[in-house]
């Protein structure tokens, strides 16, 4: 796996992931920034809640559960001194699906926290990580 990242200028990144694609990455305007991309601790984030929902999604489909929706929202909190690692990082699962049982949801967090998704385990040896979720019908 490899990936890029060329700066364009005041206190903007562009990354290019060996995929390819594409990403901006910017620094609050207070640090020469304008605002015009991610700050690089939220891409962290951000590929964390990728990782799992793809993970949740990825077991339910293939466990043949009515799944139609995931969303995951990520919040943390940071060390208040350089360097300011996350020390505590929740994750909230949105799941849905008509018929989709509780139990099969409860199953694809558990299975994506501890066995498959690496950027949760990861970041859980320098993070508390803890989880929730919620079935609704789509």
């Amino acid at each position: 796996m490899r990936a890029t990242i060329r700066w364009v200028g005041e206190a903007t990144f562009e990354g290019t992931a060996g995929s390819g694609h594409t990403v901006a990455m910017d620094g609050p305007p207070s640090a020469g920034g304008r605002d015009l991309g991610c700050r690089p601790m939220e891409m962290l984030l951000l590929g964390l809640g990728g990782c799992t929902a793809f993970d949740v999604v990825y077991i339910l489909k293939r466990g043949r559960h009515p799944v139609t929706d995931c969303v995951v929202e990520v919040e943390a909190e940071r060390a208040d001194t350089a360097p300011k690692v996350f020390t505590r990082i929740h994750l909230h699962y949105r799941v849905s699906g008509e018929g989709l049982k509780e139990s099969a949801v409860a199953r694809a967090v558990k299975l994506s926290a501890e066995k498959y998704c690496s950027a949760s385990i990861m970041l859980g040896k320098v993070a508390e990580l803890t989880h929730d979720y919620e079935v609704t019908s789509s």
